[in-house]
């Protein structure tokens, strides 16, 4: 039996979130907040930090600062139950950050990468990683020094037996590079939104995105927001509402859309129990401030799965 159902390689940095200010931002002027969160951001350790917290067994593999930033990360990870001995620090460098500045109709978002530019494919325990039944990596594009070898991490993955997903989110300098393609024959689940499927397909249709990224994986999900989700398995469609929340915060909403895709995907099920759940989780992330926060509520978290309401 692997010691994870899922083993997640990725960037690990905290989410610090100011919510509330004018509609407007003018250089040189000090803007008020009305609301702060600092939590864990990160696409790759939001999606561990609420698989884990779905009832999965989670290995986490990043790297961190010698900063406090990087132990307030990690705080959170241990908290789910994800298990971090794959991170690895590197000493006197900075863990990441983003900040997040909410308008109400505008999100404005600010990285400072830290060591998630620095860790190479050398700085992976393979045994460590292969030790699960699936493995996941978000953030492709950010990845500057891994990226070069992602390939060779997913061909290990699969002739390993495990099956993979990635979500590349976005490319910070909107390039879309061909060596993505390097991946992507070894990508059982590619998870972009509807952007970023468009971006990577070179295409502005949805459905012709689709079609062309159908033919490089065995199944595309791309998440659509308010307007849900589809997916696509060779000729095969399916579809599936969103579902209708009170919103507090869009932060991190993908990448729970992802866990509780891969959540149902290990498990054997269906596509279309897949997408349902999948939504419920996007959702559920919806409803608090921050990736995480409506996950580690754990009463809210049980009410709502359970309902779906």
């Amino acid at each position: 039996m692997s010691k994870f159902e899922v083993s997640v390689v990725g960037e690990l940095n905290l989410d610090l979130i100011l919510a509330g200010l004018p509609s407007r931002l003018e250089p040189e002027r000090e803007h008020l907040a009305n609301a702060l969160t600092v939590t864990l951001g990160s696409s790759s350790a939001i999606f561990a930090h609420n698989l884990a917290l779905l009832g999965n067994r989670v290995g986490f593999s990043s790297a961190r600062g010698s900063d406090a930033l990087g132990e307030i990360a990690l705080h959170f990870l241990r908290d789910s139950g994800t298990d971090v001995a794959g991170v690895r620090e590197f000493p006197g460098r900075t863990t990441g950050l983003t900040t997040i500045l909410s308008t109400g109709s505008e999100r404005y978002i600010l990285t400072y990468p830290g060591t998630m530019f620095e860790m190479t494919f050398d700085d992976l325990d393979l045994t460590y990683i292969l030790d699960a039944r699936h493995l996941h990596l978000s953030s492709y594009y950010l990845h500057r020094a891994l990226r070069p070898r992602i390939g060779d991490l997913f061909r290990a993955a699969k002739t390993a037996g495990l099956t993979t997903s990635l979500d590349t989110n976005d490319d910070p300098e909107d390039c879309w590079a061909a060596d993505l393609g390097n991946v992507l024959p070894y990508v059982d689940v590619l998870l972009p939104n509807e952007q970023e499927a468009c971006k990577m397909a070179h295409t502005d249709d949805l459905k012709r995105s689709m079609e062309i990224l159908a033919e490089q994986v065995a199944m595309v999900v791309v998440k659509r927001g308010r307007a849900g989700a589809v997916a696509q398995r060779g000729s095969e469609r399916f579809r599936v509402e969103a579902l209708a929340v009170q919103a507090v915060d869009a932060v991190g909403a993908g990448d729970s859309f992802d866990a509780g895709f891969v959540h149902q995907f290990i498990r054997g099920g269906q596509i279309e129990e897949c997408l349902k759940f999948a939504s419920r989780t996007g959702a559920l992330s919806a409803t608090r401030a921050g990736g995480i926060e409506a996950f580690r509520d754990a009463q809210h978290r049980e009410r709502f799965l359970a309902s779906g309401s």
